[in-house]
């Protein structure tokens, strides 16, 4: 259902980086880079994120309320990558924990631009 997301940034080359390094080991990789726009994910038939740089020449700026979420399949493995967002330079906005008891296990950092993601896993 969903195609992909896009995420608008500061620098490209920072934010290309960023993600194909926190996500990497989730199988995602660089698989289009159009100069503005750049698109990461494991293939173009599966949903991916695109950061890029705002058509209208303005600059980017994280929307509140917005927020990408990742599934990456475990509490362990939120905890991993909260801290692998952390250690290539995001920003903690929630340390993962139990948010709904036996439901709702997450993290929130946000990225180099301040654009929020969360890490979580239910159950």
């Amino acid at each position: 259902m969903i195609g992909y997301v896009t995420i608008g940034v500061s620098d490209m080359e920072k934010a290309k980086k960023f993600y194909t390094d926190l996500l990497g080991d989730m199988g995602a990789k660089l698989l289009l880079d159009m100069g503005r726009i750049a698109f990461i994910g494991e293939s173009m038939k599966s949903p991916m994120l695109a950061v890029c740089t705002p058509f209208d020449g303005t600059p980017n700026h994280p929307g509140n309320g917005n927020m990408l979420a990742l599934q990456p399949g475990s509490k362990e493995a939120v905890n991993t990558y909260y801290q692998k967002a952390i250690e290539l330079g995001a920003t903690c906005d929630g340390e993962p924990g139990q948010r709904i008891p036996d439901q709702f296990y997450g993290a929130y950092v946000k990225d180099l631009d301040g654009n929020k993601l969360a890490f979580f896993h239910f159950g």
